[in-house]
């Protein structure tokens, strides 16, 4: 995802930070995060570029855990599949362990880490700025969205919601339910449609 944290370059250089710091001066390398960069583009090198919350979301985790490991999720996935408008100040990924979250440095955001088993996750990979991520299909997005928001308050949940419910096939919501166990969640869900 074209993202480093400044302790994997200990072994090219001495001291990464100043490094890092001369190289983002310069417009190559953009930080994500306290200790998190990542290569700017090539035809946006010199500029303000910067990428969206879900890709710096996507990249931070990426860095962390590996390829292929962290799930965007949540109102994240729903940004990602095009059923909410507007972004939001908070990027959720799926990780296997604990975390506190992580403030992105050069916007007013952060990353909210959340322990599932990533394995169990039904997931798709979605392109973003970055590269290529993965993210929760969006049948498991509304069953992982409508268990969250069990009572239907959160205004952006029920939004993202309506927007993929047509997308959903309802065979396949019916297997995650089960083998998730949010039958009832599920049926909740359903029953409002």
């Amino acid at each position: 995802m074209r993202t480093v944290r400044a302790t994997d370059l200990a072994h090219i250089y001495a001291y990464p930070g100043p490094q890092l710091a001369i190289l983002e001066r310069r417009g190559v390398v953009l930080r994500l995060a306290y200790g998190f960069y990542c290569a700017v583009p090539a035809e946006f090198v010199g500029g303000t570029w910067r990428p969206t919350i879900e890709a710096a979301t996507a990249a931070v985790a990426t860095a962390m855990y590996g390829d292929r490991v962290p799930v965007l999720t949540g109102l994240t996935a729903a940004r990602v599949h095009r059923a909410m408008p507007r972004a939001i100040g908070v990027g959720y990924v799926a990780v296997p362990t604990q975390r506190r979250p992580l403030r992105l440095a050069g916007r007013d955001g952060e990353i909210r880490f959340v322990m599932r088993a990533v394995g169990a996750l039904d997931a798709v990979a979605v392109a973003t700025d970055l590269g290529q991520a993965l993210a929760t299909t969006p049948e498991q997005t509304v069953l992982d969205l409508a268990r969250l928001d069990p009572r239907g308050e959160d205004l952006d949940a029920r939004e993202a919601i309506d927007a993929l419910w047509p997308l959903c096939d309802p065979s396949r919501l019916d297997e995650i339910a089960g083998r998730q166990r949010m039958k009832a969640t599920y049926a909740r869900v359903a029953a409002g449609r």
